[in-house]
């Protein structure tokens, strides 16, 4: 595996191998597509290294990892797996067959409904919460607000990419959620 040095040169090499799919969805987005991250083993690991690095210190180190529908899922149930702390899905509305707590949130074009098993953490675990890209902010924040609900402490959100333009991080740390991202990309 090819270590990097800085969290600069980890930046870059991601980034690298992050694929833009101009206008997709809509017209004018330019689409961040990790997919071609998760596909080479080596820059997968490298990917779960960076985050496993950070997280393996005391003081950053959560109770269990929770994962956002649906990348987040990818990138969180390897990272739980690596720091040995168990994982939680939070999942679309409709998803968990047991009793949930819920949160809506807003998105460009409407709103969408986020949910959590009421068992998935207990009162004062620290949680990492994690997902694939940070634009709005609004699915973060309500997997925030959904851990928060359960007596949890959400210790920082992550995610591998950030899209500064749209103003979800800046959102996010005005909320007083700390934010550790790999890629930030200018533009959308």
């Amino acid at each position: 595996m090819n270590t990097m040095s800085t969290s600069f040169s980890i930046s870059t090499y991601l980034r690298e191998h992050i694929r833009t799919v101009p206008d997709w969805p809509a017209p004018g987005v330019q689409f961040r597509d990790i997919t071609p991250l998760l596909q080479d083993p080596e820059v997968f690991r490298t990917l779960i290294k960076a985050f496993v690095d950070r997280y393996q210190s005391p003081e950053r180190r959560p109770d269990v990892v929770a994962g956002l529908d649906a990348r987040g899922f990818i990138i969180g149930a390897v990272v739980a797996y690596e720091l040995k702390v168990g994982f939680v899905p939070v999942r679309k509305k409709g998803k968990l067959p047991f009793t949930t707590v819920q949160e809506t949130y807003e998105l460009e074009y409407g709103s969408a409904t986020v949910e959590l098993h009421t068992d998935a953490v207990k009162p004062g675990d620290r949680v990492l919460l994690i997902d694939d890209l940070i634009a709005t902010g609004g699915t973060m924040m309500a997997g925030k607000r959904l851990l928060e609900k359960l007596g949890a402490t959400v210790l920082e959100g992550a995610a591998i990419v950030d899209l500064p333009e749209l103003g979800g991080s800046q959102r996010l740390k005005e909320s007083g959620l700390a934010l550790h991202t790999l890629v930030d990309f200018e533009g959308h």
